[in-house]
């Protein structure tokens, strides 16, 4: 008969093994570390994926979190590939550079990539000075409205896309369009909701309009033409949702106003 201490480690035995993810197949490893490791595009231009911690200056957030452990599953090193904006991760994807990334869903993006379900939902906000006569999300689209976003990012695609009237002002980043907003005194300035709320701190008589403008879906990416890492890569994101990984990724990077997104539905 098993002492307490052994039946305990029996049973402990037994749940890691029910929640050891199965191997992946090589096709899917060979897609995403062609080189032997996994080369991971960070994005510092969305704080909620990820930042630089304060102490270190490591890179930290769900993003890297969610790196860590697909190397781990697929039984490669990480390399991560850092970049200042989504929009030049983006277009290293047709130079080759990285072989996962963290991009917002989007028609234009889905030309160079392949992307898996969202982990992630975020919310789009309008930032204008306190005194602004624009009170809702609604009075942004107007003939004369000059609205700072960041290049290349979701709320650049989305807004060109839909705006009939307003004219964009293109920041270099998303951490530098509220910058831009203020030295040219433009009307608007568009971004990740937390980001534009962290600015607000920043610059005294700001105020963010209620709501959003848009809802983006952040997804993990692997270049076009990998399409067995593509399949691995669905299957790994609806795993982390599904396990509370992404909910506790989150907690632990102290981010709020985020959402771990729905299970997908289908393929």
């Amino acid at each position: 008969m098993l002492g307490f201490r052994s039946a305990l480690c029996l049973a402990a035995a037994i749940v890691t093994a029910c929640v050891t993810p199965p191997a992946p197949p090589q096709a899917a490893v060979a897609d995403l570390a062609p080189g032997g490791k996994l080369r991971a595009a960070i994005n510092f231009g969305n704080p909620i994926l990820a930042t630089k911690d304060a102490a270190s200056g490591q890179p930290r957030g769900v993003s890297l979190d969610l790196s860590r452990e697909l190397a781990a599953r697929l039984g490669v090193a990480l390399e991560l590939v850092l970049y200042e904006s989504a929009g030049k991760v983006v277009e290293a994807a047709r130079t080759g550079a990285w072989d996962v990334a963290f991009v917002a869903i989007d028609p234009a993006r889905g030309q160079d990539m392949l992307q898996s379900p969202p982990y992630v939902i975020i919310e789009g906000a309008y930032l204008v000075a306190a005194d602004s006569p624009i009170r809702r999300n609604e009075d942004v689209d107007r003939a004369g409205t000059r609205i700072a976003v960041g290049k290349g990012s979701a709320y650049d695609l989305y807004l060109s896309r839909e705006l009939k009237n307003a004219q964009l002002v293109h920041a270099p980043t998303s951490p530098a369009v509220t910058d831009l907003f203020v030295a040219q005194k433009l009307d608007v300035a568009a971004g990740v909701k937390q980001q534009l709320q962290a600015d607000a701190k920043r610059y005294p008589g700001l105020r963010l309009l209620e709501g959003r403008f848009m809802v983006i879906n952040q997804a993990m990416a692997t270049p076009k033409g990998r399409d067995a890492g593509a399949r691995y890569l669905h299957e790994f994101v609806e795993a982390m949702k599904s396990s509370g990984f992404v909910a506790q990724a989150l907690a632990r990077h102290g981010i709020e106003g985020a959402a771990v997104a729905p299970p997908a539905q289908g393929r």
